[in-house]
C-alpha cells in the first residue's frame, strides 16, 4: 500500500540501534512510497563555530546514512542535523509526520537498559505514532 505524502522521521546518531532503525525505516518507506526525514541532533563544540559544526554534522549525517543504505535507497531522503537535545529535536521534527522511528538505545546512557531515555521520552511527548526498534 503506497500513500502519497506519507512522511517518516527517523532518529539517526550513527549507533548500532539507530542503524537498525534506519534499515527498518527504509523497508517501510519502500512499502509505503514514503519520504524519509533522517534527523541527527547535535550540541555545541568547543573548537569550531556553530556554523562550521553544523556544516560538518550535515555532511557526516549524509555520509553515515548512505554507508548504511547505499547510494540509491529507493525512496526520497531529507537530512536534518539540528542543534539541540535529541528528544526536543525529534519531537519537533515529528510534528505533522505520519511516523517517528527510533532505535531503542543510542550512544549514551546505561548499556543494561532495554530502552534508552530518548526513546522513552519521544514516545511520551510526540503526537506521531512511534516505532522503537529494539536491537538483538
Amino acid at each position: 500500500m503506497t500513500a502519497p505524502n506519507f512522511r517518516i522521521v527517523v532518529g539517526f546518531d550513527g549507533s548500532e540501534g539507530s542503524e537498525k532503525a534506519l534499515r527498518w525505516t527504509a523497508g517501510e518507506a519502500r512499502l509505503r512510497g514514503a519520504k524519509v526525514a533522517v534527523v541527527r541532533a547535535w550540541t555545541r563544540g568547543e573548537f569550531v563555530t556553530d556554523d562550521e559544526l553544523a556544516h560538518i554534522v550535515d555532511k557526516k549525517l549524509e555520509e553515515d546514512v548512505y554507508s548504511v543504505l547505499g547510494d540509491d535507497p529507493g525512496f526520497e531522503l531529507e537530512f536534518f542535523a539540528e542543534q539541540g537535545r535529541p528528544t526536543k529535536v525529534l519531537v519537533e521534527m515529528a510534528r505533522g509526520a505520519d511516523m517517528l522511528v527510533v532505535g531503542s538505545r543510542g550512544h549514551g546512557g546505561f548499556a543494561g537498559l532495554l530502552i534508552g531515555s530518548v526513546s522513552q521520552q519521544v514516545a511520551t511527548h510526540t503526537s506521531a505514532p512511534v516505532v522503537v526498534i529494539v536491537k538483538d
